[in-house]
């Protein structure tokens, strides 16, 4: 009889509709990863983010994205749980790198430890499967997800921009450095104010920009504290943002293909571009001159990785999840926004106008999965519209319209902050900056019945 009960149980816990959606998101993740897969093979001829991971499990790999990524899962745990769940993971990677040692195998650089972290979260996983029923097999399940897909999102990130530059050779950088003009070409002037202000401004720019994911995982972990606890994740964090945003921004590096002004107009970076690809040796002393834009070839290593900013969607997502928290979470929301995106113009990562796109893409996103959890409205609906239709706006203007767009900086310059400002107006005007509340979580009970 109490089989049954339990069977039942189980089955209502696996009907409930955010579970359903749970699932659903799994599946779909599953089949994006098994996609690029088989797309970086036939395209770029590499490895795919499934096979780069499941060779983590004996090769070293970077320990960053994995310790992150089990740090996320632990939030599911007890605090006894989680030592036990750290000290593995500890005492496995100290038993990898003694045999390493004893082997005498050398490890690329930056890849060091990181093996225990991944066969922790596996080993959470398998616990989930085995030892547990019913909502803690569920909410088990949902932390290793939030786990995996943290590290495996690093790898299909990394392979999404070789992908860009094997297969789209022709950038559009001369498109949007002249649409950028509306703007006074502001990477030209970050440029040269970090130039100018090396080695502090150069050493503090590049720790805000190379450590982006930290910051996130340190605000996730925060929203996420008490999950161990109340049995049940928020039902909106930073996570699903972020993973939201990497999903859909490399689709649209590949509708619009741009390097940024250092590579196109510049120097380039140790490894990538180079004088000879770009246009002309101007960043960031020279403002390039308006003239006809026209597609360039580029290299096949550099990443098409500008339009829209990723690094300001974001610090923007950072910066909004940050807006409930303690003073010093907020005092550091904002300081990693503004920091970004001195870091992404003056290193010349990007122009203005990537800006721009980036933070209206953000907003986009977040009201779209706000209004997915709270219920769709007509408010929520017209706004995600709204902010979709400026985003393509945009991007249009930068492609079709640069020339005329430089010509009257005075008029479409501020018509540029116009369309972000408004799309910031709307999100706050529905939406604010509160986090939606968790829904109470009903535990189905169990229904005897007669055998």
């Amino acid at each position: 009889m109490f089989s049954q009960i339990n069977g039942r149980t189980t089955l209502a816990v696996w009907r409930q509709p955010r579970t359903i959606l749970w699932a659903s998101a799994g599946v779909a993740a599953l089949g994006f990863l098994i996609t690029l897969e088989i797309v970086a093979r036939r395209c770029a001829g590499i490895p795919g983010p499934l096979t780069e991971q499941a060779k983590e499990t004996i090769f070293a790999p970077k320990p960053g994205p994995l310790y992150a990524g089990l740090a996320l899962t632990m939030v599911v745990l007890t605090w006894r749980q989680r030592f036990i769940a750290a000290g593995v993971a500890i005492g496995i990677d100290v038993v990898f790198g003694l045999v390493r040692w004893a082997a005498g195998a050398k490890v690329a650089d930056g890849h060091s430890f990181g093996n225990g972290a991944l066969w922790v979260m596996l080993g959470c996983a398998v616990i989930a499967v085995t030892r547990r029923t019913g909502e803690e097999r569920v909410l088990l399940l949902k932390g290793v997800g939030l786990g995996l897909l943290l590290a495996v999102g690093r790898k299909t990130g990394d392979i999404w921009l070789l992908i860009t530059s094997k297969t789209r050779p022709a950038v559009l950088d001369q498109y949007v450095a002249t649409a950028d003009q509306a703007l006074g070409n502001p990477s030209w002037l970050l440029g040269r104010i970090v130039a100018a202000t090396s080695p502090i401004s150069t050493n503090l720019l590049g720790l805000v920009y190379a450590q982006l994911a930290v910051a996130a995982v340190a605000v996730a972990l925060y929203q996420l504290r008490n999950v161990g606890v109340e049995g049940r994740f928020p039902r909106h964090h930073l996570v699903r943002t972020f993973l939201v945003i990497g999903l859909l921004g490399p689709g649209i590096y590949m509708l619009f293909p741009v390097v940024g002004p250092v590579f196109a107009y510049g120097p380039g970076a140790s490894g990538t571009g180079g004088v000879h690809w770009a246009v002309a040796n101007l960043w960031p002393h020279t403002p390039p001159p308006i003239g006809a834009p026209h597609p360039m070839t580029y290299d096949q290593i550099t990443p098409r990785n500008c339009m829209p900013s990723l690094h300001t969607a974001w610090a923007t997502a950072i910066f909004i999840h940050t807006r409930k928290g303690p003073r010093i979470l907020r005092y550091a929301g904002a300081f990693w926004l503004i920091a970004t995106l001195g870091a992404t113009l003056g290193f010349g990562y990007h122009y203005g106008t990537d800006l721009v796109a980036g933070v209206v893409f953000a907003l986009t996103i977040e009201a779209a999965l706000r209004s997915l959890d709270r219920g769709w409205d007509r408010s929520g609906i017209q706004l995600v519209t709204y902010g979709a239709t400026v985003f393509a706006a945009l991007l249009v203007s930068y492609r079709y319209l640069p020339v005329q767009m430089a010509e009257h900086a005075w008029v479409c310059g501020p018509l540029l902050i116009l369309a972000m400002a408004s799309v910031v107006h709307g999100y706050v005007r529905i939406h604010g900056f509160s986090e939606p509340k968790a829904a109470s979580a009903r535990r189905p009970e169990p229904q005897p019945e007669l055998v």
